[in-house]
């Protein structure tokens, strides 16, 4: 019998014009965590889809159990007992938790070929009490949480007989609480004889769960490792090819006049008296627990939702906001938290992201001047550094940290004051966060003022002039950044009162 579960030898895949993976290596034992990191575009999304039967290797081998095996396609790996769980789950929102687990495979009565609905709603409570969740299997499946979304999504593979589980990101969208649960469930499948692969950016999630480490770079196989056996400074060297000595910038500009002002901004239901100032070249960092209402005080600014009480200030004059291009016109830009859905159409190219935003300027008579276009685009597109062949390259092609970009570009065409980042590194690697660290504060050193949401404490403290923390929708502090601890920011994050 072999020791590992899985064996991937010399892996080969090319696309036209891109080769996705060359030579990669990879092993699995029974019952490990196995986390394979690396940056976006480093291959790891190809390689899932090799091991899923979605894409055939062009060279190389699998080994399953000791033995040399062909994946056609994802019903041979189902049947195989291999399942795939994402960041952005797959499912029928409208279809029950039940539909969900047993979509492909329903069980059918033979006598009477009529679908037993009774024995799966059964099975899919028993198959979601062995993971720890009391969901109702009749419950609508879009009427859940992304966290117990990924739940069901693990009943599913367990309902298939799973034994090799891929996780693809899945904590990228759940809170610090949610993760927990799914580690309790990941590290349960491991004790039950389960074997996972663990794909994550977050160094959290490796050193929590995983035994192993592999790493793969440029579509090449960098190396494996026992999790204890490597630090972090080589870690990162191994993803990025380089040693990232400064992953914050130093700071070198003060901050100017004030630029924004809010006075007691609040609305029902989800923040109250919400007081703040942002100065010119200023970066503003928001913070607090998941919930805490960050995101609804910038979608209020920036007209998404409109607030039932205070005033805002932009420039020392009063201005009221009822809709996104009332806040453009205004000076203020939003770069949201989720950008394949709310900051980017996925199917156009680069640059028909970035000038999206000011079709208006580059418009007369309703035509579009198209040489103007892309001169705009590209010179934009290289302001930011986007990585990419040309403007003309899909928007879905990239990877999240050049996605990222993108969005900052198209804010870049209208001449603003302020820009709101609500989570501007989720999901990007840590070269990409780099990057866009940099990118930042190249902004607000050109004037602009920032206000920067984000649930990373490190984050926050790095880039950070002043703090500001919520809690159920009002602010608790407001913190100067220089020499503030991790841990003053949490107790902030769960004070029941407001701290001067």
């Amino acid at each position: 019998m072999s020791d590992y579960v899985l064996e991937l030898k010399g892996i080969t895949k090319a696309f036209p014009g891109v080769k996705a993976l060359d030579r990669v290596h990879f092993q699995l034992k029974k019952g490990e965590i196995h986390a394979l990191m690396g940056e976006n575009g480093a291959g790891k999304s190809t390689f899932i889809k090799i091991i899923t039967g979605v894409h055939l290797p062009d060279e190389g081998e699998i080994i399953l159990n000791g033995v040399r095996t062909q994946i056609n396609s994802p019903k041979d790996a189902q049947r195989l007992g291999i399942a795939a769980i994402y960041q952005h789950v797959t499912c029928f929102p409208d279809l029950s938790v039940t539909e969900n687990i047993f979509m492909g495979h329903e069980k059918v009565s033979k006598r009477t070929k009529r679908i037993r609905w009774s024995e799966m709603h059964e099975e899919a409570k028993l198959l979601l009490q062995e993971l720890g969740s009391n969901l109702d299997p009749r419950t609508r499946m879009g009427a859940l949480s992304v966290a117990q979304q990924q739940i069901v999504e693990i009943a599913k593979a367990l309902s298939m007989r799973a034994r090799i589980i891929i996780m693809d990101e899945p904590t990228a969208a759940l809170t610090a609480r949610e993760s927990e649960e799914l580690y309790r469930i990941a590290e349960k499948l491991r004790d039950d004889g389960a074997s996972i692969i663990f794909i994550s950016h977050r160094f959290e999630d490796m050193y929590r769960l995983a035994s192993k480490v592999t790493v793969f770079r440029d579509s090449r196989y960098i190396g494996s490792w026992g999790v204890k056996e490597i630090s972090n400074e080589a870690l990162i060297v191994a993803m990025v090819g380089r040693q990232i000595t400064q992953m914050f910038p130093q700071r070198r500009t003060e901050p100017g006049e004030e630029v924004l002002r809010v006075e007691g901004l609040g609305k029902t239901g989800y923040f109250a008296d919400v007081s703040f100032s942002l100065r010119r070249g200023e970066i503003l960092g928001l913070t607090g627990l998941v919930g805490a209402g960050r995101t609804e005080v910038c979608q209020a600014l920036f007209g998404i939702a409109n607030p039932d009480r205070g005033r805002v200030f932009l420039r020392g004059e009063e201005i009221v906001i009822r809709h996104p291009w009332d806040a453009m016109k205004a000076g203020i830009g939003y770069l949201p938290e989720d950008r394949q859905k709310q900051g980017l159409v996925l199917d156009w190219g680069i640059g028909r992201n970035i000038t999206l935003s000011a079709l208006d300027q580059l418009s007369r008579r309703g035509w579009v001047d198209e040489k103007k276009e892309a001169e705009l685009a590209k010179t934009l597109g290289e302001k930011v550094q986007v990585k990419a062949q040309s403007i003309f390259d899909l928007a879905s092609s990239l990877s999240g940290g050049n996605q990222q970009k993108v969005v900052v570009a198209k804010l870049l065409t209208a001449h603003l004051d302020v820009l709101i980042l609500d989570e501007p590194t989720k999901g990007v690697d840590v070269g990409a966060k780099s990057a866009i660290y940099n990118m930042i504060s190249e902004l607000a050193a050109q004037g602009y003022g920032i206000i920067m949401v984000s649930s990373e404490m490190p984050e926050v403290i790095g880039m950070s002039d002043r703090i500001i923390v919520m809690r159920e929708g009002r602010v608790t502090a407001t913190l100067e950044a220089a020499n503030i601890r991790q841990e003053e920011i949490l107790a902030a994050a769960m004070a029941n009162q407001a701290i001067s």
